[in-house]
């Protein structure tokens, strides 16, 4: 299994970016798929997750409104498409996949991890 993310890069605060994440080696349908980050010398954090058909979202509430999940299963990827970003989005985020569902905020249950794609805001 693997899971491939790319799409970031450095930005102005206020710009924004798409990151995507493609995955093989499994039946990606079958996969709630979330996104975490994880800032210089600080914890792993949740940002958001979609279910399995994309009918639903969840996000972290320092990202509601700025910060949209989809996915499309017949290409077998997930995006993260981030509007309006601040220098504290500034991390390495990463894309996941959880075969139970039950993962959702909780990183350590997530199946499949990404390599993680950088993001720099500036100010």
């Amino acid at each position: 299994v693997q899971l491939q993310a790319s799409g970031g890069g450095l930005v102005q605060a206020g710009g924004s970016l798409r990151l995507a994440c493609v995955a093989s080696g499994l039946q990606f349908n079958d996969y709630v798929l979330g996104w975490f980050r994880q800032a210089p010398g600080k914890e792993r954090e949740f940002v958001a997750y979609i279910s399995w058909s994309g009918n639903s979202a969840v996000y972290t509430d320092s990202v509601k409104g700025r910060f949209t999940i989809s996915r499309d299963n017949a290409k077998n990827t997930v995006y993260l498409q981030m509007s309006n970003l601040k220098p504290e989005d500034t991390a390495v985020y990463s894309c996941a996949a959880d075969r139970s569902g039950i993962g959702r905020h909780t990183a350590k249950l997530y199946n499949f991890w990404g390599q993680g794609t950088q993001v720099t805001v500036s100010s």
